[in-house]
This record gives C-alpha cells, structure tokens and sequence, in this order.
C-alpha cells in the first residue's frame, strides 16, 4: 500500500513504492541538507532483505545526465547479475555483484531510493529502475540530479577516484583519539570545517557535526590543531554517540525520513543545537542560547557557553 506521512500527506511520486531518503517537511526552512551517514547507513539495511541475494532482472536507464554520466553501457552490465551484498563507504552505497563488480550510489542532495511494484518508476524524476527477478522494483529518484551511478571492479575499488581519498569511518576501529588528533595537527582551520573534510573523516556533514561539537562540548571557532589528546578522544565519542543514535532513530537530515518498514526517523526531534537558533540551551541552564553563525558559506549552530 501507498505510504502516507503523518504530517505532510502522500510521500511518494512513485505510485506504491516506498521511498528510502530525504523528503523536506514543510514546516522545516528550505537549505542543502544533504542525506548524510546515517540516513545512507539507514537505506542500507532496508534494501538489504530486499536486494541481497536477488538477480537483476532488468535495468533501466531514463536519464544519464546525474552529476556524473551514467555509463553508457550501465544497463547491460547490470542485467542479469546477482546482488551479493550490499555495504556502506562514507555517504556511498556499495552493491558486490556476483561478477566482481561493485556499484557505487550517492544520494547527492535530493536523491531517493523507492521500493515497489512493476508500476512504480514513472515520475518525472525518476531517472534509473532495477527490477529483480522476485518482481521488486527498485527506483533511484532524482530531482536535482546531484547523485550519481558508476561501477568498477572490485578489485579497484580502494583506489576509485571516489573512494581512494576518504578517511576513516567514525563508527570503525580505525576512528579513534590518535587517529584524529594525527589528521588535525598543525591545522589552523575551525573544527567545523574540517569535520567536513571528507579525508579526515568519511561519511560526516552539517547536521551531525553541529551535534557532535555540541556534546563533545568544542567550539566550532575552535583550530584543529587545538583538538588534541583528551579532547580528540572526547569528540570521537561524541561522533560516534550522535550517529549511533542516529541510525536507531532511522536517520533524519530534517526530512520525513522513509524506512523499508514505513515507518518513520525522528532524531531531528532531538537535536540539541541544529536549526534551534535562538533557542534556550539543552541543559537548561540559565542564559544559555543556542546561536547560528556562518562558517566556509554553511551555517553552524552552537550554545557558545557550552562549547569551548
């Protein structure tokens, strides 16, 4: 059946399918949240008891014109191969088929992942359709056309051009105190910034690195450089705390946020500073209110009493 949100009617443009990624509420200011890692890691485990194991039984491509053209000869590979897993990279979406190659997704900042029946996929942003040989449909939707599909061999994989550069995964055991305060030394740049920076840490964007500053108690003013030792350790564990529950929650990036199983993601219910410019601080304290800056053109959110 069609999926109908609570607050804001149907979801989704794709007739019976149900949408995997980030729908803009109304009541929410309109901005570049872009799907980060826990609403990619979110789309992962609904497509898996969906996909994994299955064979494509056709692919379709409507539009190659995403951020990188498709390949031309996407739908031919794909056809008839069989889905051996599927993992996670920072904010891609990784599928291993049965013949060594591996299919990279990202969402970029409007893309959706759609599951349903043979009659979905005919919206007007709806650029690529899988079909599995179970009859699931599978539908990449698109409006801005930020995302993007491309293979490669397994074997490649490490070195792609999209792969080869990123840092470590915050919830892996490579993240660590060390690790980072290595990556940020001798930085003069804000925190913030650098949280952003793919290469020091994979996966992480505005939302969650506002929310981890603001537990792990660091001012997004504050050098790289200066996050060192405890305070390195002290941000991992709040990095990895904020998406954890994140991920519980079903991710967020203030959407309306779709999962396999229809229901909904309300971390952004719980945010302790993002979007709560003006607002009194989470802890309650008198005096405490949550400010709204602009850092390298992205707004940053933050309780300059609590963060330092």
């Amino acid at each position: 059946a069609r999926y109908v949100s609570r607050d804001w009617g149907p979801t989704s443009a794709l007739g019976p399918a149900r949408l995997l990624g980030p729908r803009a509420p109304r009541s929410m200011p309109p901005g570049r949240a872009v799907p980060e890692l826990p609403e990619v890691e979110t789309i992962r485990r609904g497509l898996i008891p969906v996909l994994e194991g299955r064979r494509l039984a056709g692919v379709v491509v409507r539009r190659r014109d995403l951020r990188v053209p498709v390949p031309r000869n996407f739908a031919s590979r794909l056809t008839g191969r069989r889905i051996a897993r599927i993992e996670r990279r920072a904010k891609y979406l990784l599928l291993y088929l049965d013949d060594a190659t591996v299919l990279l997704i990202h969402l970029g900042m409007s893309g959706r992942m759609g599951i349903g029946a043979g009659d979905a996929g005919n919206g007007a942003h709806d650029h690529v359709i899988f079909d599995t040989d179970d009859g699931a449909r599978l539908v990449f939707n698109d409006p801005r056309r930020f995302g993007l599909m491309a293979l490669c061999r397994e074997q490649d994989l490490a070195d792609h051009r999209l792969i080869r550069n990123l840092g470590p995964e915050p919830l892996g055991n490579r993240f660590n105190g060390p690790v980072l305060s290595a990556a940020l030394a001798g930085r003069r740049a804000p925190i913030k910034a650098l949280l952003l920076d793919q290469g020091i840490v994979a996966g992480l964007g505005n939302i969650y690195v506002c929310e981890s500053l603001f537990r792990a108690a660091l001012s997004p003013r504050r050098t790289g450089a200066s996050v060192a030792g405890v305070r390195a350790e002290r941000l991992v564990a709040a990095i990895r705390a904020v998406l954890a529950e994140a991920i519980a929650a079903g991710g967020s990036s203030l959407r309306d946020y779709v999962q396999a199983s229809g229901e909904l993601g309300y971390f952004q219910h719980r945010f302790a500073v993002y979007h709560r410019e003006d607002a009194a601080c989470v802890t309650g304290k008198r005096g405490h209110t949550v400010r709204r800056i602009i850092q390298s053109n992205r707004a940053t959110f933050y309780c300059p009493n609590c963060q330092r």
